[in-house]
């Protein structure tokens, strides 16, 4: 009997535990999360457009980019070459959303795919990624956005 009185409880822990991890991020309804789900799509679209404007608009002014195979980039670096139109983006989708709201700060997580075109040259990213947000003047604005290289199965 003792054995159970441990044993049961540990399993139904992690029967819950791997159930969480085989269910898709999903809007929850909470109005917080539905404004960052908004945001992402804003974020995507623009990429996909070729937009720099509604890009900048997202930015706060001490944002910091990390990406594989880049230097850290400032507010200024990424809007230069944002506006330089050098690369297109075919495809900029971003899944698995995990959002996270703290007061006037908000963290996303995430898996984004990319297909873009540089120097006349088509390239695919499978990223994980994490964008942090504040709150400024009544507004999000991304303070940090970093990926990572996803691990492939």
């Amino acid at each position: 009997m003792r054995f159970l009185r441990f044993t049961l409880p540990f399993v139904v822990a992690c029967t819950a535990f791997a159930a969480a991890l085989r269910t898709p991020a999903q809007s929850t309804g909470d109005p917080a999360v539905l404004e960052f789900e908004r945001l992402e799509t804003v974020w995507n679209q623009a990429h996909e457009r070729g937009d720099a404007d509604a890009l900048e608009a997202l930015w706060a002014d001490d944002l910091e980019v990390a990406v594989p195979r880049m230097p850290v980039m400032s507010r200024t670096d990424v809007a230069a070459f944002a506006h330089s139109g050098r690369m297109k983006f075919l495809r900029y989708q971003t899944s698995q959303l995990h959002v996270r709201v703290y007061s006037n700060a908000a963290v996303v997580t995430g898996r984004l795919q990319r297909v873009r075109t540089l120097n006349d040259r088509e390239v695919s990213d499978d990223w994980r990624f994490t964008k942090v947000y504040i709150r400024q003047a009544d507004k999000w604005r991304v303070v940090a956005f970093h990926a990572s290289e996803a691990p492939q199965p």
